[in-house]
């Protein structure tokens, strides 16, 4: 069965269709909705559209309150995560053995614990992603694909598509549905917990400093978050990891100066990935996580939003132990929780595969890596399992149960692209921002909201990888 928020006959009218798509570009270009175009990823002389649907996509009011309620919850329990040493070192403590990207976080992380932390300012700037699972008895849930804790994008352009999405309904003569398009800025929620840590960090000539990609085909969502700062007379200057190796340095109070001037926050929108770095970038975020910078996210809250973390966390009692007096906050985001199991060494990592194996349909095997495209489904399970089930290279993975998500129509817009009716999967994104202070949290907020829809042919992908759109939920 196929939901439907907008009616089949509006779908089907291939007239109102093409206006409407012509509409939707327009109004996308109007309201900023905006990226930079492949063939000159770092030029704005010629911009497109971001992706973005044609319409809304459908999704139970409920579903959307209950990650709303949870992220908040989210927030403490990445703090939490991040400042204790102990249970990063247990959780991680096989994948760093197999896996080199997260031993040399891991590295660092280590490095920081021994010379003592710089800064006692915390802030985090967090995406919680779900999908809706319709169990065999009917009833569909949220469940969590993870947590974002570093670089999650798009909170910038997803302030902007609501006004997409009501003109195209306006100009569709749906003004019912065009009511239930929330108001949605997540640049302003991202941008205050920023601004705070910043004032926190008490120097007016300091700057914030954007660590950025190479390839910036997506700057105007950064864009977004950066003049919020602006506004708020907060400087911000972009920089890569090269010109940090380049001109960076700590002074004897271990400030930390680029170019000459003097750094408040470190707000990486770069460095989830191995390919981010060379031996110099490593060296560059080394000198950058010792300094009095406050780093968004810092090493530990980096390595919270690992996909092993997640895996551990689902184990009886772990949540527990992060709550001890808060059963409610462990019930609300246990029941966000997917199945998610170990392939550690041992008789519970053999079961796993076994497991996957017998069923690969059913799960999803992830790798320690962000950026999306990464995960693996069906038969490539089978093939990858095979080759390491007796090796320990296989705790370089985690296995998930897989969502087995509620299919929607709609038409992605994409340029260069034909328009066509798509049967189409929704991942609905939750926007957490917190700041603390030693012990003390002074800010912990939901954000705002992303929803990201793509076509069912696709098992994974995002916006940047190409294969999602921009949309925004109809709640029902």
């Amino acid at each position: 069965m196929v939901s439907k928020a907008v009616p089949e006959d509006v779908l089907m009218n291939g007239a109102l269709i093409r206006d409407l798509e012509a509409v939707a570009k327009d109004t996308a270009l109007l309201h900023g909705v905006l990226m930079r175009t492949k063939e000159s990823p770092n030029s704005s002389e010629v911009v497109s559209y971001a992706p973005i649907t044609l319409f809304p996509s459908p999704l139970p009011k409920v579903l959307f309150d209950q990650g709303i309620a949870v992220q908040t919850h989210f927030n403490r329990l990445v703090d939490k995560i991040s400042q204790d040493s102990k249970f990063l070192q247990e959780a991680l403590a096989s994948t760093i053995k197999v896996d080199d990207f997260t031993a040399r976080l891991f590295n660092i992380y280590m490095h920081i614990l021994q010379e003592g932390c710089s800064q006692p300012i915390a802030v985090g700037l967090n995406r919680s992603d779900y999908m809706l699972d319709r169990g065999t008895d009917g009833n569909t849930t949220l469940k969590q694909i993870e947590i974002n804790t570093i670089a999650a994008s798009f909170g910038g352009l997803a302030s902007r598509t609501p006004a997409v999405h009501r003109h195209i309904l306006k100009v569709a003569s749906r003004l019912e549905e065009q009511k239930r398009i929330l108001d949605n800025n997540p640049a302003a929620g991202l941008a205050k917990a920023l601004a705070l840590a910043w004032k926190l960090y008490g120097s007016e000539r300091a700057v914030v400093m954007f660590l950025v990609e190479d390839v910036q085909m997506n700057i105007y969502d950064h864009r977004y978050v950066e003049n919020e700062l602006w506004n708020r007379n907060i400087p911000v200057i972009r920089r890569r990891f090269e010109d940090v190796s380049k001109t960076g340095l700590l002074d004897q109070d271990k400030r930390l100066f680029i170019d000459g001037q003097e750094v408040a926050i470190v707000y990486f929108r770069n460095g989830y990935m191995p390919q981010n770095y060379t031996e110099q970038s490593w060296e560059a975020r080394l000198l950058m996580e010792r300094s009095l910078a406050v780093k968004c996210p810092d090493i530990g809250t980096h390595l919270a939003g690992t996909k092993k973390v997640q895996q551990e966390l689902a184990r009886p009692g772990v949540l527990e132990k992060f709550f001890p007096d808060d059963p409610e906050a462990v019930a609300q985001i246990r029941a966000t929780f997917a199945g998610l199991y170990s392939l550690d060494m041992g008789e519970e990592g053999d079961k796993t595969v076994a497991m996957a194996l017998a069923n690969p349909d059913r799960y999803v095997l992830k790798p320690q890596r962000e950026g999306g495209g990464n995960n693996i489904y069906g038969a490539d399970i089978c093939q990858v399992l095979s080759g390491v089930k007796c090796s320990s290279e296989r705790t370089a993975y985690i296995l998930m149960d897989k969502v087995q998500p509620q299919p929607v129509h709609n038409y992605l817009l994409r340029s260069g692209c034909p328009l066509k009716l798509n049967t189409c999967l929704s991942e609905l994104g939750i926007f957490g921002a917190y700041v603390r202070q030693g012990t003390n949290m002074l800010l912990n907020e939901c954000a705002g909201h992303l929803l990201r829809t793509k076509s069912a042919e696709y098992s994974d992908g995002g916006v940047a990888a190409g294969v999602a759109v921009l949309d925004n939920p109809l709640l029902l």
